[in-house]
């Protein structure tokens, strides 16, 4: 995808997250890999009314390429992308399930979540946990790179979710269900049915 093209395919991601309430305000920053640079919304905007022409665009090794700041956030994006060659877009999002999971105390931080159903099983083998750092941070860059190379989401502790995928719907699709599965662990508590061990490895084993 040429570089407009893939401008207005982040913007369109981004607006419909934003539309579905899986963003709010100014919060969470979507990006997506083109050549050796990356496409990241910018900093203090919305993920509801950003516009192609608005997106910053930054180089691997995080210099700006125009006027467009970037995200404050973009360091950590650019982290997930120098570990991974398979990564093409990443989302972070504030979304309201996932974020009050990160906020809970005495997480398992190897794999946050319960599996609930075989198609988060199928999509998110673990859920690892960073500890908590201030937004833009140089420290979150590293220990999201330190964790990413075996997992395609991670939840940031009292922050929120990040997801990466070979694309922009394949990274907004995650964390969307990353995002119902976390509403599911809230609505079901002690009442839930998790997959066993032996239940997802034959799904994996079957479909992965």
């Amino acid at each position: 995808m040429h570089e407009g093209a893939l401008r207005e395919e982040l913007v369109r991601v981004a607006r419909s997250l934003f539309a579905r309430g899986y963003s709010f305000g100014t919060a969470g920053n979507v990006s997506a890999r083109c050549g050796d640079t990356i496409l990241v919304t910018p900093t203090g905007s919305s993920m509801g009314t950003v516009r192609a022409e608005e997106l910053a665009q930054v180089s691997l090794d995080g210099e700006t390429i125009g006027a467009a700041r970037p995200s404050k956030e973009a360091h950590f994006h650019l982290a997930i992308y120098r570990r991974r060659s398979d990564v093409g877009a990443v989302v972070h999002l504030h979304s309201t399930y996932a974020v009050a999971l990160s906020c809970l105390k005495d997480l398992d931080r190897h794999d946050a979540l319960p599996v609930f159903t075989p198609y988060f099983a199928l999509r998110i083998r673990r859920l690892p946990v960073v500890r908590y750092l201030p937004p833009g941070d140089p420290e979150l860059a590293a220990e999201i790179g330190a964790l990413a190379g075996d997992t395609n989401a991670l939840l940031l502790e009292n922050h929120g979710p990040v997801t990466m995928g070979r694309d922009l719907a394949d990274a907004a699709a995650l964390a969307e269900e990353l995002e119902e599965q976390a509403k599911l662990y809230f609505l079901l508590g002690e009442r839930g049915r998790t997959l066993s061990p032996d239940e997802v490895r034959t799904l994996r084993d079957r479909f992965g």
